[in-house]
Parts: structure tokens; C-alpha cells; sequence
């Protein structure tokens, strides 16, 4: 029998030895799994230490009550800027000392072993820029450089609300959903992007103020070799994922639509024509060529920056945004579970996936085949949701939460959910 422990203090009352399913004996450990999470006056925990199996974990509550703040605590154990891509200080709790910062430390499951991370806002750190602060990184009780350090040990996909409109937002949004993937694959793509996007930014400042063309050039060959090989490394991820999405399930009725995926850009075209070296040369090219007009646009006309997703439904071809808001959602959720069992072949662990109200515009077949894949998968999960008869199928193979104001308690969703 599992043991699940779960205390809240503050916020919340102590809570006792959780609940374990009485099925819990039969269903295998994810090889990737937060089996334990501590929070610091993130949102609306004051603290928090929550111990859970390695398995999937389902979160139910009414609207408010904490359960989106739980999965965003979480996306922050990987780079970027959270779920909900705030200014580093948001989060940090009303009512908390004023400059307190804030910290969510985790201890994972790997198939390396275990191994604790965390981050946060320490206290009075600030680097002023973009209103932001400059958040710290821990890798088994060590500082770590960056946050790549937490790409390299946890790899993390989302879907929330958000995303619903994924097809239909700028071509930004969907970079950064693409780039989240290829994280999975390549950890090193997280610096790549960081620092493509301070060259491009000194690059804009540097025509603004008048920089001489050696000082250019420099900063332009650094943009031309980041960005190709930025754009090289989302290429092979589409490719992989157009393949394994065309592969799935093909001339068989299945309850998610397929989707078909590919790049549109510049930068991919070149490199579709020819070798990555090639590439580098015409876009430092471009850039030299183009500096009067960006200097006058005040950005780049040039680079993997321009570059957009294009995802159809397969089947039917037509664009995604032309679909309803399920089928939209479907197709998101095609293109995630893909992604997992990609990632779950060359590592040998599936992603960890943050599935904030999943449920909403899936009808019920959907959803049962969406949880079908995620066990068959063997990844672990943190579904969010209202009501918890919406994740009947996962009675007795994950583990359930209430969550109400702050306060998580488990229990057992068999006395008051219908599995037959």
C-alpha cells in the first residue's frame, strides 16, 4: 500500500496520512514524477509541503480555490516564466512581507535517481529590468547557473485555458508553445533562446543609437548562428512530431482528430535548401542588408523570430482555427500526447504533464481516450477540474485532491463517483 502524506500550514489546516487507493499496489510508478512539492508564499500559500505517489494527481475544487496556482508553482521547475507568464514578482503572496520573494522546491523521481530542485524570488533581488526580478535556481542543495539546469532534470508540458485559442492567437504564442517542446528533446534550446534574444535586443538598441558596423556585425553574427540554429532545432522537432501525429492511429476511428504540423519561415525555407552554414551566411547577410529599415521599424524584419506553426486537421485539411473550440482543444491535446510518447522513447520518461481544466470542451469520449493515453503512457499528470465525475476513468489509478480555499485533502473518489 502506498503511504501519501499531506500537510498544509498556513492556509490550510494540518492535514493527516493521505489517502491511498485501495488499487494503488497495481499501477506502476511514473519514471518521472514530483513526489513531493514545497511551496513559499507562492499566490495563495503561505507554505505548503505536499507529498504524492508517482503517479498521475488530480486536483478538484471550485473555482479560486488554489488548484491553477498549484500547477503554476510546478511549470516554474522548468525555464521560462510559468504557465501563466508573469512578471517574476506576481506571484509571490498578498499579504506576504513586502520584498519577501517567494520559492517552490520539488524532489523528483527521475529514471536517474532522485534528485531535488527548486527556484524562486529571494528576497530584495531585483535587476529592474522589464519591471522583473532575476530568480534563483537550485540543483540538489547547489546554486545553479541558470535555468537551463532545470530543463536538463525536469522536463514539463502544459495545457491550460489559455491555450484554447492557441490556433487563432500571434504567431509569438505558438513559438513558445513549439519551443516548449523542444525543450523535451533539447535542452539546450532554452539558452539558445536566451541568447538569440539579447542579441536581437542589443541589436535593436545599437541601431538606435548608432553603434559603429564592426559592433554590428559582431552582435548580427551571434544573431545568424543562435538563430539557425534555433530554427534548426524547432524544424527537427515538427518533423519528428508531424511524423509520429500522421503515424498515429492511421485508417483506424479514433476518438482525436490528427493533426498535420510544419513551419513557415525564412530562416527554415534555407535551411530546407541547404546546410545549416549556408543558412548562417544569408541571414547575417540579411541582417546587414536590413539595417536601415529595422533601424526605422525599431525591430528585426529577419530571423527565427518571424517564424509561425502551422497546424491542420489532417484528415479533413483544413486549418486548425477553422475548427470549433473542441476540435481545437482535440487537436492540441494530439499534439501533446505525441510529443510525450517522443520524448518518452528517446529518454526513457515521458514528460510531466500540467492539464489545467483539460476537460472543458473535450465530450466525454475524448476525455476517456486523453486519460486512456496518459496511463497507457505511464506519465504523471496533475489534472485540474471542477467536477470531479469528469475523471471517473481515472478512479483508482491516480490520486485525488480536494482542494478549497488553500486547503488540500485527499479522498476517495469511489464513494461519490460512478465507474461502471
Amino acid at each position: 500500500m502506498t503511504s501519501v502524506a499531506l500537510r498544509v500550514v498556513a492556509g490550510g489546516p494540518e492535514g493527516a496520512a493521505g489517502f491511498a487507493s485501495a488499487s494503488a499496489a497495481a499501477v506502476s510508478a511514473c519514471p518521472l514524477a514530483v513526489v513531493r512539492l514545497d511551496l513559499s508564499d507562492f499566490r495563495n500559500y503561505a507554505r505548503l509541503r505536499l507529498d504524492v505517489p508517482a503517479r498521475p494527481v488530480v486536483l478538484v475544487g471550485p473555482n479560486g480555490a488554489g488548484k491553477t496556482n498549484l500547477l503554476e508553482a510546478i511549470s516554474f521547475l522548468a525555464p521560462g516564466r510559468g504557465l501563466r507568464r508573469t512578471a517574476l514578482a506576481e506571484p509571490q503572496r498578498a499579504g506576504a512581507t513586502a520584498g519577501a520573494g517567494w520559492a517552490v522546491a520539488a524532489r523528483l523521481n527521475t529514471p536517474a535517481g532522485e534528485v531535488a530542485v527548486g527556484t524562486g524570488l529571494p528576497t530584495g533581488v531585483l535587476d529592474g529590468r522589464r519591471g522583473g526580478a532575476r530568480r534563483a535556481v537550485r540543483v540538489d542543495g547547489a546554486d545553479a547557473r541558470g535555468q537551463a539546469a532545470l530543463a536538463e532534470r525536469l522536463n514539463i508540458v502544459w495545457l491550460t485555458p489559455d491555450m484554447d485559442r492557441l490556433f487563432q492567437e500571434a504567431p509569438s504564442v505558438r513559438r513558445r508553445f513549439l519551443d516548449r517542446l523542444v525543450f523535451g528533446y533539447d535542452p539546450g534550446h532554452a539558452t539558445r533562446i536566451n541568447t538569440y534574444e539579447k542579441a536581437l535586443a542589443e541589436r535593436t538598441r545599437l541601431l538606435r543609437d548608432g553603434a559603429d558596423r564592426a559592433w554590428l556585425a559582431a552582435v548580427e553574427e551571434t544573431l545568424a548562428r543562435e538563430g539557425v540554429a534555433v530554427a534548426a532545432a524547432r524544424r527537427e522537432t515538427v518533423a519528428r512530431l508531424d511524423a509520429a501525429l500522421a503515424a498515429a492511429d492511421a485508417g483506424s476511428a479514433d476518438d482525436f482528430p490528427r493533426a498535420a504540423m510544419a513551419l513557415d519561415g525564412e530562416v527554415e525555407g534555407w535551411l530546407a535548401a541547404g546546410p545549416a552554414l549556408a543558412a548562417e551566411e544569408r541571414l547575417a547577410a540579411a541582417f546587414a542588408a536590413s539595417r536601415a529599415l529595422d533601424a526605422a521599424a525599431g525591430r528585426a524584419m529577419h530571423g527565427p523570430h518571424r517564424s509561425d506553426l502551422a497546424v491542420r486537421h489532417r484528415d479533413a485539411n483544413t486549418p486548425a482555427a477553422r475548427g470549433s473550440t473542441g476540435e481545437q482543444k482535440a487537436l492540441l491535446a494530439a499534439i501533446v500526447m505525441a510529443h510525450a510518447r517522443l520524448v518518452a522513447a528517446q529518454t526513457g520518461a515521458p514528460p510531466l504533464l500540467l492539464l489545467d481544466e483539460v476537460s472543458a470542451h473535450l465530450d466525454p469520449r475524448r476525455r476517456a481516450t486523453l486519460f486512456a493515453r496518459v496511463l497507457a503512457l505511464g506519465a504523471q499528470a496533475w489534472f485540474t477540474g471542477t467536477d470531479v465525475t469528469a475523471f471517473a476513468p481515472l478512479v483508482g489509478h491516480a490520486h485525488f485532491l480536494k482542494v478549497e480555499a488553500a486547503s488540500l485533502c485527499p479522498f476517495d473518489p469511489s464513494l461519490t463517483v460512478e465507474t461502471t
